[in-house]
C-alpha cells in the first residue's frame, strides 16, 4: 500500500481538522480514512447521509475522528452551513480539500445546457462555495492548507469530456488565482491533478460507451490521489499531477498542440486494441 510505505514521510494530523468534499466514495472516501489514519479530525462532506456514515466508521477505524456533515456543495448557503458546523464543533479549521466533482461525458457538438449547468455548479462553484466559507478560519493561523482537486481534463482538453474539461479548467484557474491573493506562508494553496481512476465516476462514464476504448484495467486506484493529497499537505506543494510527471503531456500540448492531438489517437487506438475491439472510430 502507497500510503502506507509513505506514512512516516507524511507525519502527523492529530488534532488537525480537515473538511473533505465528496467524501461519500472513491477519492474524498480514500483521503477521509488517510487523513483518519494519520489522527486528524475528519469533516465527511457529501449528500448522501448513508455513505458518509459508512466511512465516518471506516476513519474512526483507521484512528481518527469522523464528522458527517450530508451537505449539497453546490447550495451557497449549504456549504456555509457545513462549514459553520464544522467551527462550532471542532473550533478551527486546518485543511479543506475540494474533492466533490461530477462527470456527465458528451461530445461537444452535443453538450446540453443542463449538464453543463450541473458540472459547472458542482465542480467549480461547490469549490469556491466551501473556499470562500472556509478562508476566515483558514487565514486565521499559519500552516493551514487548500487543495483543489482538478484533473488532467483541466489542462488538456478531449472528447468526450468537454463540458467536464471546461469545468476543471476553471477550476485550476480558480486555484492559481487564489494563490496570488493569499500568503502563502500562512495558508498554502494546492492542485492535484488525475488521470483516469478506479472510481464509480469513471466506471457510470464507461458503461455509457463514449470512452469505450479507455480499457478499465489501466485505472489508477483512488489511493494514488489520497496520497497526493496528503503530500501536497505535508509538504506544500503547489500542484502534483498523478500518476507524477503526467502533466507534462499537458505542457508540451500547450506549445506544440498537434503532438498531443495525434498522441491522443493513439492512445484510443491502443485502448481499443487493449479492450479487445478493432476498427476504426465512427464520427457522429
Amino acid at each position: 500500500m502507497i500510503a502506507e510505505a509513505l506514512r512516516p514521510a507524511l507525519g502527523s494530523f492529530r488534532n488537525r481538522v480537515v473538511i473533505v468534499t465528496g467524501a461519500s466514495s472513491g477519492i474524498g472516501r480514500e483521503t477521509a480514512i488517510l487523513f483518519g489514519g494519520l489522527g486528524a479530525k475528519v469533516a465527511l462532506v457529501a449528500r448522501r447521509r448513508e455513505l458518509l456514515e459508512a466511512v465516518a466508521q471506516e476513519v474512526s477505524a483507521a484512528g481518527g475522528h469522523a464528522l458527517v456533515v450530508p451537505t449539497d456543495v453546490g447550495e451557497l448557503r449549504a456549504a456555509r452551513a457545513a462549514v459553520a458546523r464544522v467551527r462550532r464543533v471542532w473550533k478551527r479549521i486546518d485543511v479543506l480539500v475540494n474533492n466533490a466533482g461530477i462527470l456527465l461525458p458528451a461530445p461537444v457538438a452535443k453538450i446540453k445546457q443542463d449538464d453543463l449547468d450541473a458540472m459547472l455548479r458542482v465542480n467549480l462553484y461547490g469549490s469556491l462555495f466551501m473556499t470562500q466559507a472556509a478562508l476566515p478560519s483558514l487565514l486565521a493561523h499559519r500552516g493551514s492548507s487548500l487543495v483543489n482537486v482538478a484533473s488532467l481534463a483541466g489542462r488538456r482538453g478531449l472528447s468526450p469530456l468537454g463540458g467536464y474539461c471546461a469545468s476543471k479548467f476553471a477550476l485550476v484557474g480558480l486555484t492559481e488565482a487564489l494563490r496570488t491573493e493569499v500568503d502563502s506562508r500562512v495558508l498554502h494553496v494546492g492542485v492535484v491533478l488525475p488521470g483516469v481512476v478506479e472510481t464509480p465516476m469513471a466506471h457510470g462514464v464507461g458503461r455509457t460507451g463514449l470512452i469505450e476504448e479507455w480499457p478499465m484495467l489501466l485505472n489508477m486506484p483512488p489511493e494514488w490521489v489520497s496520497t497526493a493529497i496528503a503530500l501536497a499537505v505535508r509538504f506544500r506543494l503547489r500542484e502534483v499531477s498523478v500518476p507524477p510527471g503526467a502533466a507534462l503531456l499537458e505542457e508540451l500540448g500547450a506549445l506544440v498542440p498537434g503532438i498531443t492531438d495525434a498522441l491522443i489517437g493513439w492512445i484510443r487506438t491502443a485502448g481499443r486494441a487493449l479492450s479487445g475491439r478493432g476498427g476504426t472510430e465512427e464520427e457522429d
